[in-house]
Order: structure tokens, then sequence, then C-alpha cells
């Protein structure tokens, strides 16, 4: 994928694109997997970076969703299971199953948990990962060493889907530039364009590395924005009201010492009325996830202090190594849009199904759901594009779909003694992924930020000076991005108590 020929496609462009896709995450790239597969000429465009917001930040779980069956929303279980059965047939390369335990600290929770797991397994029919079943307390431990032993009376084993999102993100590009789709990340749609008769026909984009406007035709538009589809509905009619409510989420991330084990724990009923996490992910530890109500979207949303001790106090009281604020390598925080409800006291209680909305003026918007269903959101949304832009109608092919896998540039030279990543790693992700920035490479490309912030910012500078002889790019750029980089990562920092 060469960004400056694409670029260069949609400029000299004077016919319209069947479908134009706004945003660059899971539901805006599986809209363009979708509808390019189909046939049709699609173009998608990024404000910043492919999976810049929520769709980097999430669980790393493909998963049916637990917490959903609890609150008896079957429907949504059932979908997400098929999809999570789906995701593995068709990027096995990235998405695997994985083993969870819940630990019981009583033969009721045992028996209550047990049961709701072997509905779980019922929903999942053919899509099954694997049967639930009881532990005894010796086999629970056996399979989570550093679980709290006190009072421990068992526990339940389940399987579910864990995936790396970026990387999946990445791909996902890929296989609808593969399929003909034009794909621009740094291109910030301006405003909407309407003909004579009030309907969107096109928009206007900058690319945000040049500073050039560029205007493009359209038979219909998807507005696949996630946290920031108000501010495009607004594009289409300044009257809008909000259709989404904001909650935002972090974790957190240890060494690999707090769970020594394959197994991930979940712990089911935490006080926020979520389940938290502790999950094996890239050697390391991840911990989350919060659900705190937010009034804004950021495309680098903030943790709250709030948020990091209740996960280090949730965390703290099932493990036998109670992680410290000094312990913590790298927190990340992402932004969940929740369809808005009148009934909802809290944003845990929101829906994660999706919503599909056309206004007067044929924008057509979808927001809500979760990673797992993209690709079932996306066929939806495409459906409802083709009635706008009153195009013959060709039945989707994603559910069969493979995924493109990655090929790696053969460059052994590790870039720090502690992560995996290489000099190849780097190269093929401005060579063929379309990294533009030291953010890029270290954040999405690899996940270097949000495994180990600390090492990420050591490692930036040989990064920078491989992205600049790639990109041609001076040393005044160099110097720019790793100023840029060092005050991003101060997000994914944590200080400690002494510090503060």
């Amino acid at each position: 994928m060469d960004r400056n020929q694409i670029l260069e496609r949609v400029r000299s462009r004077t016919e319209p694109w069947d479908i134009v896709v706004i945003g660059g995450g899971a539901t805006g790239v599986g809209c363009a997997v979708d509808a390019a597969s189909r046939g049709y000429d699609v173009l998608l465009l990024e404000q910043s970076d492919f999976g810049k917001g929520t769709s980097s930040r999430s669980t790393k779980l493909v998963h049916g969703g637990v917490r959903y069956l609890a609150q008896g929303n079957i429907s949504l279980v059932r979908e997400a299971l098929k999809e999570r059965g789906i995701l593995l047939r068709n990027a096995s390369h990235v998405v695997h199953k994985q083993e969870f335990i819940v630990p019981c600290y009583s033969r009721w929770q045992k028996f209550y948990y047990g049961l709701g797991l072997k509905v779980y397994d019922i929903l999942s029919g053919k899509y099954s990962f694997g049967r639930s079943r009881i532990l005894s307390r010796s086999e629970t431990i056996n399979h989570l060493p550093t679980v709290k032993q006190d009072g421990l009376a068992g526990g339940v084993l389940y399987y579910d889907g864990q995936f790396d999102d970026t990387r999946l993100l990445i791909d996902l590009v890929r296989t609808a530039h593969d399929n003909s789709a034009a794909v621009l990340n740094y291109a910030h749609v301006l405003s909407l364009v309407k003909g004579a008769d009030n309907k969107v026909s096109g928009l206007e984009f900058e690319d945000v590395l040049s500073g050039e406007k560029i205007a493009v035709k359209a038979k219909a538009v998807i507005n696949a924005t996630g946290a920031f589809c108000d501010a495009v509905r607004t594009m289409s009619d300044g009257s809008s009201k909000p259709i989404v409510t904001l909650s935002q989420g972090i974790h957190l991330v240890f060494d690999r010492s707090f769970l020594p084990s394959t197994s991930a724990v979940m712990i089911p009923k935490t006080t926020d009325g979520r389940v938290l996490f502790c999950i094996p992910w890239h050697g390391h530890t991840l911990v989350g996830t919060t659900d705190t109500p937010i009034t804004t979207a950021d495309l680098e949303p903030k943790a709250l202090e709030s948020e990091i001790d209740f996960v280090l106090e949730t965390a703290g009281a099932y493990l036998t190594t109670k992680p410290k604020r000094e312990d913590i390598l790298s927190i990340f925080t992402g932004i969940r849009p929740l369809v808005r409800s009148g009934a909802a006291k809290n944003t845990a209680s929101l829906s994660r199904g999706h919503t599909i909305e056309i206004d007067a003026s044929n924008l057509l918007t979808i927001t809500g759901g979760k990673w797992t269903t993209y690709r079932h959101m996306a066929e939806d949304a495409v459906g409802q594009a083709l009635l706008i832009a009153h195009l013959d109608s060709r039945p989707s092919v994603t559910e069969k779909l493979t995924i493109t896998c990655p090929q790696p540039i053969s460059d052994l030279e590790l870039l720090h003694a502690y992560m995996p990543y290489t000099r190849g790693d780097v190269l093929r992700a401005v060579r063929d992924e379309m990294a533009q920035t030291v953010e890029d490479v270290l954040a999405r490309r690899t996940r270097a930020l949000f495994l180990d912030a600390r090492a990420a910012i050591e490692i930036a500078p040989k990064v920078a000076k491989i992205i600049a002889l790639e990109l041609a790019r001076d040393d005044d750029w160099i110097t720019t991005q790793l100023a840029d980089f060092g005050n991003l990562a101060e997000n994914y920092l944590v200080k400690t108590l002494s510090e503060n």
C-alpha cells in the first residue's frame, strides 16, 4: 500500500465513488472490506491513523460477552459468538482460542457461574471454542498459580477468543486495498457536499500531511467514526441531537510474573457493574477495564486516577502479589460510543448492540456495537448504503473471506532487548502498511507503546531514523517526531505516589 499512489488515484478521479466511508476503525474498515469485496468502488478516509481511536484500545478479546449474558441480552451474545467463530476461521493468524478461568470463593459461585457458562456454551452452537467445566481448588491453583488462595473453592473454566486488535485492523485495511478499495489515513473530512435535492453527494477532505484539500463525489456516504459520529452527523444536519453516550475504559499492563500462566482470569463482579479481565498478552499481563461516563471524545483520552486505583484494587484482591503503581509498564484508555437510552442509569447497562441511522440528507451513520461484531455491522451498513446509492445489490462475501496475512521483511535486528520487534517490522510498517510517524509504528504497527511505554521511548530514535530514511525525511522531521512521541508517551506512563 503506497499512500502517495492512493492519494493520486483519489485526486484524479472525476466519477463518483459508489461508497465513501468516513472512519478508519474496525467498523469503517469493515465497511470498506465488505463493499469492496462485493465489487463496488470504495474510498475510506481516516482523520488520523488507522485504529488511532477505540479500535486499538480494546481488551483484546474476541468474545460473545459473558456480562451481556448476565444482562439477558441473548441475541447480542449469540450474534457475537457466531462472529467469534467466523473471525477465528478467517483470521487464524491473529485470532486464537483463549482459556479463561473464573475463580470461585464459594460452592454457590461454582454452581452459579458454571451454569451460566454452560448456557454460553449452548449459545455458541457449531461455533463452540470448547466446553466449559468446573475446576477443583487444586486444579484452579494449578492453572493460576498466582490466584488468591485464601477461601478459594475452585473455579470455572471456559473458552473465548483473543487477538491483537490493531494487527487485525491493519490486516483488514490491507484486505480492503487488495479488493481495490482506496484507503487513506491522515485524511480529515472537512465538510459534506449536497446536491440540489439536499442529499449528500460527496465531501471535502484535507490531506493532513500536506494541507491539500480534495473534493470527492459519492453515491453514498457511511459515517463510521465511532465516538466522533455525532460531529459528522452535525455536518449533515446542524440540528441533529446526539445518538451516542460516551464512556471510557482503561487497561493496565504489567510484567508476566503477575499472571505466569496461559490461562486468563475473568473477575465476574466489580463495584462498577462490569467484569474485569487479567489476560496474558504478548508476554505481558493486561488488566482491564473500567466504565467511566465522559462528555467529550478525544483521540488521546487520559485515565483518571480513580480508574487506576480501581483496577489496582480489584486485581489485587484476586492475585497473590498485589500490583502497585510502580509495576505499571503502560496504561491505555479507550472510548466506547454507546447507543443512547433514556432508561439506562449508567453506561455499564447501555446496549453494546449497533444502530444504523439514515438522516434526511441520506447520510448513513452506523455506531455502537463491539469489535467482535464488526463484520456483521459492516454487512448491515453496506446493505443499506446500496439502497441509498441505487446500486444493483450483490451479496456480502465476508463471512468466508480470508483476511490478508502480513508478509514479513527479513531483517532480524532487534529494536530492544525486551521487545520482540525488529527493524524488519518497521520497514514493513512504512513500505507496506502506510505508517507515517513514529507513533504509527510503535503504537499500532507494533504494540511497543502499549506494552512498555519506557521501552518504546528508548527505541523511538532508532525507529525515527529508519522511517526518515524510507520516507526521505530530514533531521528536523526526526527532531519533531521524537518530541511529539515523547509528549504522547507521557499519557501511557503512570506516576508513582512519590512522583505525584
